[in-house]
């Protein structure tokens, strides 16, 4: 209890510290080149479960320090890293939980040390990016180096966030998609006019079945935006793979991991937003989940004259794979209060169930307050 007493002020203090900091000018861009950013949040989260003999109701929180930089040295070249440090692994600690997906979706204390199997700790990203300019509205980046594959895939823009927008995994990414981050890879991104192509290639050290089994990731992203006079629109059609590196349920063969998937998202004016994230994954090898139809709603801070608020409503329904779970359920609701352009608190409210097919299929409510400081 003490400890979690520490971390909790160390939370607020750290945050408040490093608002003031960012508020004087700290941060941004050093000179035309040369710029350095960020993240920092801090989570709280309470946990009420039930039909989970083994798991305890409480409380966990957690503290984030993403900074990064970012040297251009032309219009068309970029080299950026981003690192990662934090305290506490909040209800992901070992033990904690009895629930399959994350309710905070973050990177925490546990995710930065050993990053991939690489023996490598704290770095998370390091590319070198040139863009090719063919026209106004044509270019054609590629990109090499350490990557995340969530950079460049399943982008949504009212589901996409872990520290502005929805907690818990199953709305921040579609879960089944298998997107890895921080590894060797490269990335194309082709954009013209309206249509868009992405893919994405990478080779990781180790994988969550087997953790001495290094694979191969291929993915690819076809894109459209469009404004009906109501807002854009994002529509996108996501398909990836693996090499065969994944054990099956019996663990006598070695099979891919494949997926399709649609991610949309929609303004409905200036007050409404909608999304949906539908996914479908091959079962060959032992999976969790084999489908996830996941939605919402975003309502923006306009409605009560204010910007830069915002509340989101999130569903989601996953579909078990050939392990043990049959089904999970995930409701989420938020809101988020900007109290400047750099800092925010965020509310939140979830509810999960995973029915299982044989053992206690736990459920409960978490209740969350968040705090970031995005400089």
């Amino acid at each position: 209890m003490r400890v979690m007493k520490k971390l909790r002020l160390s939370c607020i203090l750290t945050i408040s510290g490093f608002f003031l900091l960012t508020s004087s000018g700290f941060g941004y861009e050093i000179n035309d080149k040369l710029s350095i950013g960020g993240i920092i949040a801090g989570e709280w989260q309470y946990q009420s479960i039930s039909d989970a003999p083994d798991f305890d109701s409480g409380g966990r929180g957690a503290l984030v320090f993403q900074p990064e930089i970012s040297f251009t040295p032309t219009e068309s070249d970029e080299v950026f890293a981003k690192f990662g440090f934090g305290a506490g692994n909040g209800l992901m600690e070992e033990g904690e939980s009895p629930f399959i997906l994350a309710p905070w979706a973050a990177d925490v204390q546990d995710d930065y040390k050993d990053i991939s199997g690489r023996n490598r700790d704290y770095l998370l990203t390091a590319w070198y990016k040139h863009t090719f300019t063919f026209g106004q509205d044509h270019t054609l980046g590629l990109t090499g180096g350490i990557i995340d594959a969530c950079d460049y895939m399943d982008e949504n823009a009212f589901a996409n966030d872990e520290f502005s927008q929805f907690m818990n995994e199953a709305l921040v990414n579609g879960p089944n998609a298998f997107l890895p981050s921080y590894d060797i890879g490269g990335a194309i991104e082709w954009e013209i006019g309206a249509f868009s192509v992405k893919g994405v290639a990478m080779a990781l050290g180790t994988n969550d079945g087997d953790p001495d089994e290094p694979y191969t990731f291929f993915g690819m992203q076809f894109g459209y935006t469009v404004d009906f006079g109501l807002g854009e629109g994002n529509y996108r059609l996501i398909v990836d793979t693996t090499s065969s590196d994944f054990s099956n349920v019996a663990g006598t063969k070695k099979e891919r991991l494949s997926c399709a998937m649609i991610s949309f998202d929609q303004q409905l004016g200036e007050i409404l937003g909608a999304w949906i994230r539908f996914g479908w994954q091959d079962d060959e090898a032992a999976i969790d989940y084999k489908d996830i139809y996941t939605g919402g709603l975003n309502i923006s801070g306009n409605l009560w004259g204010r910007e830069s608020d915002n509340i989101g409503i999130g569903y989601g329904h996953l579909r078990g794979g050939n392990l043990e779970v049959d089904h999970t359920d995930v409701f989420e609701v938020y809101g988020r209060f900007g109290l400047t352009d750099i800092f925010a608190i965020t509310a939140d409210v979830q509810y999960m169930k995973d029915s299982m097919n044989v053992e206690d299929s736990p459920d409960g409510w978490i209740f969350g307050l968040r705090a970031t400081a995005e400089f």
